[in-house]
């Protein structure tokens, strides 16, 4: 029996050859760097010339270095921070309300003794799959809530994910054991009081996954702004970028209509504003990940087991 044990300790034990590590290190590096080059490419392709990328297309190295697409970028720097700043703080407020919601309402349907727990889970999986349409969402928005031309329009459509729900839930079915909560009840803990004290602290991971997630999809956003919203003053990034292009593509098409058009169209480097407008839209949130990626590994490998 001892000698079984052992020989079954060894298997259990047992690791990779230094070759194999080796060549799963260099896939995995391969993969990793598939992952990054887009990205360094299209800031590559922002710091080119405009008339290195009319006659030699797009080169790793071109031959022609040039700020114009950044320059002319610059030149609208008071508008483009004010929708940095928008969308910074749509997407701070936006992750906290989105977070909150989603993360009490999954607490509520993970718990057992809860009595409508198998009615708000099928709830929110109905949600998943069917959408009540575009019309009926602004008709909400602007006519029974009268928040067009705010930036709640902004956060509440987004204020809570479905998919993040069942995530959660099976977190906290996973990583919250019944035992710790009954005896916090015993102890005379209140619901909220056991969430926030015991629970919360358990589900960092998942909440920080679900963060990442919620923090996502409000940075790029810019299909509510295009409904809901028409001051200056309230227009998010990506949509600031979004018009921007469309203008620049507007200039260019209807260039031989006027000369003062013309002239104005052939002074904007295109191509490179466009792949500035990328790396300012894509760098910040990409910047963020990091901070968030021992959580996330975590969270989305055990949120997305099956129970």
């Amino acid at each position: 029996m001892k000698e079984k044990k052992i020989k079954i300790s060894e298997v259990r034990h047992r690791t990779f050859g230094k070759k194999t590590n080796l060549l799963f290190s260099i896939l995995i590096g391969l993969f990793a760097f598939t992952c990054v080059f887009p990205l360094i490419f299209v800031m590559i392709i922002s710091l080119t010339g405009e008339n290195a990328l009319v006659t030699d297309g797009y080169q790793l190295f071109p031959s022609e270095w040039s700020f114009d697409g950044y320059r002319y970028l610059y030149e609208m720097k008071e508008q483009i921070l004010q929708s940095l700043l928008v969308t910074v703080v749509v997407t701070v407020v936006g992750t906290i309300v989105n977070v909150s919601f989603t993360s009490t309402y999954a607490y509520a349907i993970s718990r057992p003794n809860f009595r409508w727990r198998r009615f708000l889970t099928i709830f929110a999986l109905i949600t998943m799959l069917f959408s009540p349409g575009m019309v009926p969402n602004y008709i909400v928005m602007t006519n029974m809530l009268q928040l067009k031309d705010t930036i709640w329009a902004l956060i509440l459509p987004m204020a809570l994910s479905p998919f993040n729900i069942i995530v959660m839930r099976t977190f906290f079915n996973r990583s919250v054991p019944n035992a710790i909560i009954e005896s916090a009840r015993i102890d005379g803990a209140s619901e909220i009081r056991i969430f926030v004290k015991i629970v919360l602290p358990l589900a960092v991971p998942g909440i920080a996954t679900i963060s990442l997630f919620a923090a996502l999809g409000y940075w790029n956003d810019w299909f509510n702004a295009l409904l809901y919203i028409q001051s200056d003053n309230l227009v998010p990034l990506q949509y600031l970028l979004m018009k921007i292009q469309a203008n620049i593509d507007y200039m260019a098409q209807n260039a031989g209509m006027s000369s003062n058009m013309a002239g104005g169209a052939a002074s904007i480097p295109r191509e490179a504003t466009r792949m500035a407008m990328v790396v300012i839209s894509t760098l910040p949130i990409a910047l963020s990940y990091p901070f968030f990626q021992k959580y996330f590994v975590r969270g989305m490998t055990i949120g997305g087991v099956k129970e």
